[in-house]
Formats: C-alpha cells, sequence, structure tokens
C-alpha cells in the first residue's frame, strides 16, 4: 500500500447526522421501524408513535447496495416487483396514518412504485444511491437551503407490477385503452419539482416549412412567477406522427437550465436541424423524411407546456455520422413590456 495511513472505506455521514448539523435547534428522534427487507415490524409502533409526537416526519427508505445478491440494489440483483424491499410500504402507509405530514425520503437503485404516498406525501425526493456528500444534498434540499433542480431520469411507476418502462415506447405501449392495466407512471420522465414557479410564453417559430437539409429555430420566454430563485429544466421533444418505420411517441431532443431569480425572465431560443428528425429507415439506413414534426416544450415528457408544428419539405435525404444530433440552446434577457 502506498498509503499505509489511510484506512479501508470510506465514512459515509448518515441522514440523522446531515441533519443534526442542518437543524441544530431541533429535537430529532429516530424509530428504526423496518428493515431494508427482513420484513420485521416490530419496531412499526415505535415509529407510528413517534410520529405522531411529532411536527414532521422524514421517511428515509429505499435499497442497500450490493453485488449478485448481497443487496436489494445492484449487479445481480433483479427484483420481480417494483415495490419497495422488504415491510417498507407498510412502515411508510403506517406513517401517513399518523397524521402527520410525511416527507418521503428515497435512497434506492431503482424506482419504485409508493402507492397511496404519491399523493399523501407532504413532498418526495428521490436520490439514486448518491454517493459521499449525498445526505449533506438532501439535507441541504429538505431544510429549503437549496432549490432542488433535478429530473427524473427514468419514470416512476404507479404500481408495482409495471415492467420497466420508458418514455420513448410506441404508442401501444403508452395507451390505456388497449388494456386494463393504466401504463401511465405516477412520475414521468423528466419530472421535478423546485420551491418557486415558473410561467413558459410567447412562443415562436422562424418558419413553419424547413428543408430536410436545414434548421429552424424557435423561442420561448421563461419567467420565475414565484417568491425565491431557482432553476426550471426546459424539455424539447421531438414527435413525428407519419414515418415510414414506427417511430417513439416522443424523443428528447434537448434541454436547458434556466437560472432565475425571483420576478426574472429569460427569452430561451433553440435550433434544431432537421438532422434530429432522422431515424433509421428500412433499407437500414439513417433517413430524414419531409412530413410534419411536432416540437414539444415540455417540463418532463407527461408535462408539454407549449407546442409547435414544422413540416419538412424536399426530399428524403440519408445522412451519415456527421449528421447534427442535438438542438442548440442559447438564451438571453427577456425583453421588457
Amino acid at each position: 500500500m502506498q498509503h499505509p495511513e489511510i484506512p479501508v472505506g470510506i465514512d459515509l455521514p448518515t441522514l440523522r447526522d446531515t441533519l443534526t448539523a442542518e437543524f441544530p435547534d431541533a429535537d430529532i428522534t429516530v424509530a428504526r421501524g423496518t428493515g431494508v427487507d427482513d420484513g420485521d415490524l416490530t419496531g412499526l409502533g415505535e415509529a407510528v408513535d413517534a410520529a405522531r409526537e411529532s411536527d414532521i416526519v422524514i421517511a428515509v427508505l429505499g435499497d442497500r447496495a450490493g453485488l449478485f445478491g448481497r443487496g436489494t440494489s445492484g449487479e445481480g440483483c433483479d427484483a420481480d416487483s417494483l415495490a419497495l424491499p422488504g415491510a417498507q410500504q407498510q412502515l411508510l402507509d403506517a406513517l401517513l396514518d399518523s397524521g402527520t405530514p410525511v416527507v418521503t425520503v428515497l435512497l434506492a437503485g431503482r424506482p419504485y412504485a409508493l402507492g397511496r404516498a404519491v399523493t399523501e406525501s407532504a413532498a418526495i425526493v428521490q436520490s439514486f444511491f448518491p454517493g459521499t456528500e449525498g445526505t449533506h444534498a438532501i439535507a441541504g434540499v429538505l431544510s429549503g437551503r437549496t432549490s432542488p433542480s433535478g429530473r427524473l431520469p427514468v419514470s416512476v411507476p404507479r404500481g408495482p407490477g409495471s415492467q420497466p418502462t420508458t418514455y420513448l415506447g410506441a404508442r401501444l405501449a403508452q395507451l390505456s385503452d388497449v388494456s386494463n392495466i393504466d401504463p401511465t407512471p405516477a412520475f414521468g420522465f423528466g419530472h421535478g419539482l423546485t420551491y418557486t414557479d415558473f410561467a413558459w410564453t410567447d412562443l415562436a417559430v422562424d418558419a413553419q416549412e424547413a428543408a430536410t437539409d436545414s434548421e429552424f429555430t424557435l423561442a420561448l420566454t421563461v419567467r420565475n412567477t414565484g417568491g425565491r430563485s431557482g432553476t426550471e429544466v426546459v424539455q424539447l421533444y421531438l414527435h413525428d406522427p407519419v414515418a415510414s418505420v414506427v417511430q417513439p411517441v416522443q424523443r428528447l431532443v434537448g434541454y436547458t437550465r434556466v437560472e432565475l431569480e425571483a420576478g426574472e425572465s429569460r427569452r430561451v431560443r433553440v435550433t434544431v436541424p432537421a438532422d434530429v428528425a432522422s431515424f433509421t429507415g428500412r433499407d437500414g439506413r439513417r433517413v430524414v423524411e419531409p412530413g410534419d414534426l411536432e416540437l414539444r416544450l415540455a417540463a418532463s415528457s407527461t408535462d408539454a407546456r407549449l407546442t409547435a408544428t414544422v413540416t419538412l419539405t424536399g426530399p428524403a435525404r440519408h445522412v451519415d455520422h456527421t449528421r447534427r444530433l442535438h438542438a442548440a440552446f442559447t438564451q438571453e434577457p427577456a425583453a421588457q413590456v
């Protein structure tokens, strides 16, 4: 060993440690409730009693990291259900029944269905094994010292029997009228809230038509309508309603983070190359086809705010590895009116 004075391992602070530092004057009571996956409910009563005597409950749930069966999430640790491991859902439901506001915090390796907690939690904070500084970050979000600005990289399922799914699914994968099971997620890909609100207005398109070898530009104004600073994430999704090969209902083709003080506005412009609409055709070559495209400026894959239609014109055009893969965003102060 080159550094024998350094012990093996990393000292990771628990969320209790970081919350104690974040709220030095608070009286924090910790009750185990249950283990990650042991199904033990002997501590349930103590946890509920502590909840009833508290002003707020922070329910910390999730996974134990591991490999090949030594954890509940990690390589070789598959799950046959997207319910929380062990008896965690029973604990969460009991805490919700306590009558005290519950903030559900997830330290997990996969998205879990949360049952009634989706609508009954005072707030939900999702983290995916956040690393050595993760509990410090969560404490800062819970205290309000930091405005959260993360967005979901996956969809959170509504029910535990949902198969791993993606917002990129074809239309049949996203319609509830072809099945008695509604596939709509509880929270869609790209979803995320913060401590302020934003208004999206004044959508403009530079051209209603563009050649299959050109580009077009959209612009919108984003305004922070709340009382504190925050970051909005403007996401651009492409919907191709008619193509020679079945396409996903929508594809994320670009995004930008817009940091705004309370009351501040920003004009956001996005230039979209026609290449972005390319797909692998029936002959195995990448092609841009003429026809209508729907551009959805959205806060998530399930929350489109502004929509525009642009028609690509001219012949179908094959593209190679030099194609432009992403939409390009720019920002400038919005004009005052």
